[in-house]
């Protein structure tokens, strides 16, 4: 379905209303034309849709075609699939073949899954993978059944070391997820830098200034220009302690594994490359130190400890950490997932190139 809404204020933030399946149905129909297997093109095309369902555009379809054209290129192998092991120890290793990132990551955490299921915990290091989206999708697949999910990586460099002013190392986000009762999954999603460098896409794509304290220029001034903080550098969030978790990930995810680390590793940002990154996947079985139904209850009462808290002055309402992520994503299931008109633009022309046909 579409439905255009124009601003009167402002033409460039002409936005179009998407139905998600449609969405994500066009999405694995690029992704096949461009040689992924079938399961392969839905995994990946059903990560960016969350995504954008979740209200995290950053990270979604408008990526579409920056994974494509590492497909192309070869950066990324279409065909090629992680080795599983039947049976996986409390630690484990995984091989990405230089596959697709969201491939190579959801295989990585069901394997954590069913090691902790056997164990009570399981690892996961991952090498030779590449960029797999937003990180909270697969921590959610823990989470959904009845574990505690963690996974780290490594990324291209995004920002400076601590009072340098050349990027060297990758934002490197880390997310967490746990069942909540009868909410929606608690799920936390960072990276450790001030703000995601996919939302500095975004803000360029939109022709809008981003805030003050998200990158500095190649000169090492801070600047509102996305387009100058994409060719500078993202600051870390919370200064040097931003810096210090951004290291530590990259220990975990890209040392452990045997990966490319710091400026070694190539992002979804070049067409060439092998990307070289690796990552950490861990799953708890909750069920190994307590019932599950007591762990729930537990974080209904967390939860509504934090939700009832006296409020700053101007806050309507409390949330925890992936509630905001749950509303939206109803909503958009609702009435569609909104797509600024460059977006709709860039992925007719990427299909028209494929030969598939755009719902919108």
């Amino acid at each position: 379905m579409s439905d255009p809404m124009t601003s009167p204020s402002d033409a460039a933030a002409h936005h179009t209303r998407v139905d998600a399946d449609d969405l994500r149905d066009f999405a694995t129909r690029c992704y096949a034309a461009l040689g992924l297997p079938e399961a392969s093109a839905r995994c990946v095309a059903d990560t960016l849709v969350q995504a954008d369902l979740w209200g995290h555009a950053s990270h979604g379809v408008m990526r579409l075609f920056w994974y494509g054209k590492r497909l192309q290129s070869g950066a990324m192998r279409a065909g090629a699939l992680p080795e599983v092991a039947d049976a996986p120890g409390a630690l484990s290793m995984i091989d990405g073949r230089d596959g697709v990132g969201q491939v190579v990551a959801q295989a990585a955490m069901d394997q954590a899954i069913r090691a902790a299921r056997a164990h009570g915990i399981g690892a996961v290091a991952v090498r030779n993978s590449g960029h797999f989206g937003t990180a909270m999708y697969f921590t959610r697949m823990a989470a959904e059944a009845g574990c505690i999910g963690f996974i780290s990586t490594n990324a291209s460099p995004a920002m400076a070391p601590w009072g340098g002013r050349e990027k060297r190392i990758g934002n490197n986000p880390a997310s967490w997820a746990a069942p909540a009762g009868r909410h929606a999954p608690m799920m936390v999603d960072m990276a450790h830098t001030a703000v995601a460098r996919g939302k500095l896409y975004v803000a360029k794509a939109e022709g809008r200034d981003i805030p003050e304290g998200w990158a500095i220029d190649g000169s090492g001034q801070v600047t509102t220009d996305p387009a100058a903080g994409i060719a500078g550098t993202i600051l870390p969030m919370a200064g040097h302690k931003g810096y210090a978790l951004t290291f530590a990930m990259e220990v975990l995810s890209g040392l452990l594994s045997g990966s490319a680390f710091a400026p070694d590793v190539v992002g979804p940002y070049m067409a060439d490359g092998r990307s070289g990154a690796g990552h950490f996947v861990m799953a708890v079985d909750i069920a190994a130190c307590r019932p599950l139904p007591a762990f729930e209850a537990d974080m209904e009462q967390l939860i509504a400890s934090m939700k009832s808290a006296p409020r700053a002055p101007g806050v309507a309402e409390i949330f925890y950490p992936g509630e905001l992520e749950a509303r939206h994503a109803s909503a958009a299931r609702a009435n569609g997932i909104d797509l600024p008109q460059d977006v709709i633009r860039d992925l007719r022309d990427g299909a028209a190139a494929l030969g598939v046909s755009a719902p919108f």
